[in-house]
């Protein structure tokens, strides 16, 4: 069992050894019988896979300079495949918003195995674990911020932070230390060297209700685009 007592003692100093914790955490033991439960059972349409059932690294460029941050792993999206934001419709919009501003090789993003290449971008997420209804708890989301610490300190290029939700955006106000600034789609915030930046999560209750629309959500990594490129 990891522990983030442990996590800062032994040091890991790069992507491939902080990713190695991270698949091997069995902390929080509600997620860990969910997952395990839900890649046992599955669902119809994929009944025929075999899920990842584990806790998800981040993946993208190591040397990115945008950070992306978000909720946690889907249940039946990246909990089945392996890879976050892969195989569902929240994955279809980040995939084709990345490509559409020069972050992404392939405008889709299906299997771990798909070809999918991130350039100067980084995708991680407040918790590693996918939770009961999309809610983890304070004390989840605890036990996985050392690894987003971690992440942060080894991924030395990053200067633009997006924020996928209320939640990704209350775990960078902890990350950063930020003080007195509230979450809301296309807000802006300096801290530092960074520049966070906060949208919507593209999950469906979002993108087919209206509340996010296509182009509110590819103009943040349009922001994204232009900071890092003035």
């Amino acid at each position: 069992m990891s522990s983030s007592k442990d996590l800062h003692s032994k040091q890991p100093n790069s992507i491939h050894q902080i990713n190695k914790r991270i698949i091997s955490c069995t902390k929080c033991q509600r997620l860990v019988k969910y997952i395990a439960n839900v890649s046992r059972t599955r669902v119809k349409r994929f009944n025929h896979e075999k899920y990842w059932g584990k806790p998800l690294t981040g993946f993208g460029d190591t040397n990115a300079r945008v950070l992306i941050i978000g909720l946690a792993p889907a249940a039946h999206g990246g909990n089945r495949t392996g890879r976050m934001f892969t195989g569902d419709s929240s994955g279809d919009w980040l995939a084709r918003a990345l490509f559409d501003s020069g972050f992404a090789n392939m405008p889709t993003s299906q299997r771990i195995d798909d070809g999918l290449q991130l350039t100067d971008t980084y995708i991680t997420a407040s918790a590693r674990c996918a939770p009961p209804d999309n809610k983890p708890t304070r004390a989840e989301l605890d036990n996985c911020f050392p690894f987003l610490v971690k992440e942060l300190e080894i991924l030395q290029n990053v200067t633009v932070i997006i924020c996928l939700g209320r939640i990704a955006f209350e775990t960078c106000r902890k990350l950063l230390g930020m003080k007195d600034s509230k979450f809301s789609h296309g807000t802006k915030f300096t801290c530092g060297r960074y520049t966070v930046i906060c949208s919507y999560h593209p999950s469906r209750q979002n993108t087919q209700t209206g509340r996010l629309s296509w182009n509110q959500w590819s103009s943040i990594f349009s922001s994204a685009r232009d900071i890092i490129t003035k």
